[in-house]
């Protein structure tokens, strides 16, 4: 396995629990208690996921998944201990692929991890794959292209740097273009998990999917919205 898990929380019991449990399914665990030595870890050692609280003592761990962001891909999940939607459709909004709050339980966490690794792999196969891959798989919405063998997208020419969770959404209307799909579907296809009544995740992603695309809130190009229904891309 040896994948690198950084785990940033202030709360040592709550670091060294998860460290043990990760540990134990055989992962190479990074552990901080502070933003400042975090950020030097993110930009020195190569990370495959990362777990972030958000009440830090000196940088918040929206300003750490921020600066992942600007240079990484892979998966980052909030671990904290507010519960507020407001804070959990931020953490989304800025690019965090999963959200969850304390306190936990950590055979959950782990398996969030082993879930979030397992699509960000998936993900990367794809794009590496080389001449073993079969025809270009595409789509070209009035000059939004997204290619799931390269898993590149660009808007008129330019690229658009997507998260693996991102991509994987727009993938996804991309291919049931003309036809409302609704979150409960979004959220079971994409994150692999039973939807919950309340979940605000999708809409989240969606609206961080609409600032990449640089879509107006009004009058969207690409992702519009149909009240009380769902998402649709139009033919």
């Amino acid at each position: 396995m040896n994948e690198n898990i950084l785990i940033v929380d202030d709360e040592k019991e709550i670091a060294d629990l998860l460290e043990v449990y990760l540990k134990n399914d055989g992962y190479t665990v990074h552990k901080l208690y502070n933003g400042t030595d975090a950020l030097k870890c993110i930009y020195s050692q190569k990370m495959d996921l990362a777990i972030l609280d958000v009440m830090l003592p000196d940088i918040d761990g929206f300003h750490i998944c921020r600066s992942i962001r600007e240079r990484y891909f892979y998966p980052i999940i909030m671990l904290t201990a507010k519960a507020e939607d407001t804070d959990k459709i931020m953490g989304l909004t800025i690019g965090a692929d999963d959200y969850i709050t304390k306190p936990f339980n950590p055979l959950e966490v782990v398996a969030r991890v082993k879930t979030q690794l397992r699509r960000y792999v998936r993900y990367n196969n794809a794009a590496g794959a080389g001449p073993k891959e079969p025809a270009t798989e595409e789509h070209d919405v009035r000059g939004l292209v997204i290619n799931k063998s390269t898993h590149r997208c660009t808007l008129y020419g330019k690229e658009v740097t997507l998260t693996p969770i991102e991509f994987s959404i727009l993938w996804y209307l991309c291919e049931n273009r003309g036809r409302v799909t609704s979150s409960e579907e979004l959220f079971e296809n994409v994150w692999g998990e039973k939807f919950l009544d309340n979940n605000n995740t999708v809409m989240a992603h969606i609206g961080r999917l609409r600032e990449k695309l640089m879509e107006p809130a009004r009058a969207p190009k690409f992702i519009r919205t149909v009240w009380g229904v769902g998402y649709t891309i139009d033919k």
